[in-house]
């Protein structure tokens, strides 16, 4: 079942489109593993409001659309950062395992309002190789390319496992800390509990003798 589960998410790929207002900024997290690639292919048009209940209702302007992308990796730290135009990809591969944000804004850049419609196809490891042009490059044979796809996958499983057992720990380091806190609070507040009751009873005992009622 684990095995399974595993197999299901490193296969998995992601194509999706959003809108984007010039000026505006939209970002996604991806979890990946360690030393993982991912290929994001990417096309960016305008889009008319004026036609949007049309079939065409999305059309390439005259004017170059351009955006930023920016990816950060697990401890907020910019790995990519540059300048695209309308359509083409980018990619990173990850050296330490957890969440990427991807954002991507016009924000640099001189806006005239338009919304920009953007489709985005994000690929992860395995799924980031061609496969009949690694065939054609390397001779290999039907047979061959299979155990090569093959032998990606289990690589990526590994990967998926390794980065799952990671999680793991953090979570368990987490869960840890989080108990000794609650220890050492509940420590903390029997300590004072007795403190307050010592004083207590030294203030009453000093009170009796100032009264002279023993």
């Amino acid at each position: 079942m684990l095995f399974l589960t595993v197999l299901l998410m490193v296969s998995k790929t992601e194509a999706f489109y959003f809108y984007l207002k010039e000026g505006d900024e939209k970002c996604f997290i991806r979890e990946l593993p360690d030393k993982t690639l991912l290929i994001a292919h990417y096309r960016c048009r305008t889009f008319s409001k004026e036609s949007e209940k049309e079939k065409n209702s999305v059309q390439v302007s005259s004017q170059e659309n351009r955006m930023m992308v920016e990816v950060l990796n697990p401890r907020n730290k910019i790995v990519l950062s540059r300048e695209y135009r309308s359509e083409g990809s980018f990619s990173i591969t990850s050296h330490e395992p957890g969440e990427h944000t991807i954002c991507m804004h016009t924000k640099d850049f001189k806006s005239s309002g338009r919304t920009l419609k953007i489709d985005l196809d994000i690929q992860v490891g395995e799924h980031t190789i061609n496969y009949t042009a690694v065939a054609k490059k390397q001779k290999l044979s039907e047979m061959q390319t299979k155990l090569k796809q093959l032998n990606e996958k289990a690589a990526e499983i590994i990967k998926e496992l390794n980065y799952q057992r990671y999680r793991e720990e953090m979570f368990r380091e987490s869960t840890e800390t989080i108990s000794r806190r609650i220890l050492m609070w509940s420590v903390a507040q029997t300590v004072v509990l007795i403190m307050v009751g010592v004083w207590q009873v030294q203030s009453f005992r000093m009170f009796i003798e100032s009264k002279k009622l023993v």
